[in-house]
């Protein structure tokens, strides 16, 4: 890299699966409800909306995890890959930013959908004070099922830190 090129901006979205059933088989085999269908759907749509598209996706191996991926897909017309991962269902903060810190760098655009409260943790540690105000009061407020927030990540992914990414916008399901 030249000393005048620009650093190379990464989008990296934190995403809570949306609203489940409240019981199943095992906590793992839970269903996604309609209405977290239809939460993750206009997520979906939101961030087109918005101009991203992500390039993969890093999904937790729940039911509800892999619905609530699918139902965004649905809603934005993305074409990513996701991999499914048993790891990042138990995972707590430092894991979950672990896993993220494999992503390749080619990637641009990632997209994580997980459980709460590693989420919303997550989320909160990676915010670095200097984006969005609206957006960080609102996420401050809470990380309801179906929750999104939207980062601005400099440099590779390996290099993500704690403080070390800006809020673009969040984005949370009508009431």
């Amino acid at each position: 890299m030249s000393e005048h090129s620009e650093p190379v901006r990464r989008q990296l979205v934190v995403l809570r699966h949306a609203r489940a059933e409240p019981g199943g088989e095992s906590d793992l085999e839970r269903e996604l409800a309609q209405r977290g269908w239809d939460d993750a759907v206009e997520a979906g749509r939101w961030l087109a909306d918005k101009g991203l598209a992500p390039q993969a996706a890093l999904v937790s191996a729940a039911r509800r995890t892999t619905a609530t991926w699918l139902a965004l897909v649905e809603g934005g017309s993305f074409q990513a890959e996701a991999t499914y991962s048993e790891s990042l269902y138990n995972a707590g903060p430092e894991t979950l930013l672990d896993l993220v810190r494999e992503t390749d760098n080619g990637v641009r655009s990632l997209i994580v959908v997980g459980h709460n409260p590693t989420m919303a943790y997550l989320a909160q540690l990676l915010d670095d004070g200097t984006g969005d105000e609206e957006a960080a009061r609102q996420m401050a407020v809470g990380y309801p099922p179906g929750a999104l927030a939207w980062f601005d990540v400099e440099g590779g992914w390996a290099e993500l830190d704690l403080a070390s990414a800006r809020l673009v916008g969040f984005h949370a399901p009508s009431t």
